[in-house]
């Protein structure tokens, strides 16, 4: 991507995999190829969105309903990924699909993601799928950051 993501802390995370996408309250999905090889294609996560940001409890409070007495459960999309010579075949689309029915499965009422407003194609795709543009949900030191949600309900 060309930036630089070190506050995310990506070698903890794949050291610790599945980590925070564990069930019961999240998910790791993975593609690969079928032709015996099963050489990896492309990934996507879900997990409980938690956080002590105050940030994120305002932007929670600005989009959430209250289903009696209690928050929506909210979940966060992470890690879609398609390797270069899967793009363009429909796979980001079913990974996505793939996650959003997961996270359903698991209860959540809402969904959430941050992406980058470069990654057009990824943009487009969230905004296609229904996804809506929030106020953010976490500080982030990367100007533009994209804030997106969609109602799972």
């Amino acid at each position: 991507l060309n930036i630089d993501l070190t506050f995310q802390d990506f070698a903890s995370e794949l050291q610790s995999l599945p980590g925070k996408y564990s069930p019961p309250s999240g998910e790791l999905l993975l593609a690969w190829t079928t032709d015996g090889t099963k050489t990896p294609l492309g990934c996507v996560a879900v997990r409980l969105l938690q956080t002590d940001s105050a940030i994120h409890d305002q932007a929670i409070s600005q989009t959430q309903s209250v289903s009696q007495g209690r928050p929506r459960k909210c979940c966060e999309m992470k890690r879609l990924y398609v390797t270069p010579e899967a793009r363009g075949t429909g796979l980001g689309r079913a990974l996505a699909d793939a996650v959003i029915q997961k996270a359903k499965e698991l209860g959540y009422a809402e969904m959430r993601l941050d992406t980058l407003p470069f990654m057009a194609g990824a943009v487009h795709l969230y905004r296609r799928l229904g996804f809506v543009d929030i106020p953010p949900y976490y500080e982030t030191p990367l100007e533009g950051t994209v804030f997106l949600s969609l109602d799972l309900t």
